[in-house]
């Protein structure tokens, strides 16, 4: 499952134009060579626009990892699933899918700005929050499963909390080692351990 594109089917044009300035300058300079300047050669209109919404750089990259987060809490699948099973291994194939260069281009840009959450208050919130939904949201599904007789009666929110340190690990070492293997590997084990850890009786 690809990832979809974080800019696009947005209501607010000049914010995710923005975003994508703020992007596409992170991509091109690194977070600590990024300038308003920089963001501003990127964007389309006037770069006083980017000035009357934020008062500099810093408050520009709050909202622009809040607009990354808020997609990918929109974008993580939730609908259309025969049972608990099918959803959470569709949640495993989503984050450790098809890693083309714009999902690894995206991941990149989210894993610059974790790493600034050890020394910033506000992205440290945010990356929390974000965490923490994805852990709920996989350990409600554990619980439906139980519910429901697809999973054995583990715990749901430990089984959610190692799903997700699986997988954000992975993704941090595909994005800081340029290789595919930590995704490969991860998926394949997280599907095992469905198999045989999780599934009450796998079917032939």
């Amino acid at each position: 499952m690809d990832a979809p594109d974080p800019f696009e089917s947005s209501p607010d044009e000049t914010r995710t134009e923005m975003m994508k300035a703020t992007y596409d300058a992170l991509q091109k300079h690194g977070y600590s060579d990024l300038t308003i300047q920089r963001i501003g050669d990127e964007f389309p209109k006037s770069k006083s626009l980017i000035y009357q919404h934020y008062d500099g750089k810093d408050e520009l990259l709050v909202a622009f990892l809040e607009f990354l987060l808020e997609r990918f809490k929109a974008d993580v699948p939730t609908d259309g699933f025969d049972d608990a099973r099918e959803q959470l291994r569709t949640i495993v194939e989503y984050s450790l899918g098809s890693f083309d260069s714009n999902h690894a281009d995206f991941l990149g840009a989210l894993t610059a700005l974790r790493g600034q959450a050890p020394y910033d208050d506000a992205f440290r919130t945010q990356f929390a929050d974000t965490d923490d939904f994805f852990r709920a949201h996989l350990a409600d599904i554990v619980r439906d499963g139980i519910e429901n007789g697809v999973f054995r009666p583990v715990d749901p929110e430990r089984t959610a909390a190692f799903v997700v340190a699986t997988i954000n690990g992975a993704q941090m070492q595909r994005v800081t080692t340029g290789s595919d293997e930590p995704i490969r590997a991860a998926r394949d084990e997280l599907s095992e351990y469905i198999r045989t850890q999780l599934v009450v009786e796998e079917e032939p």
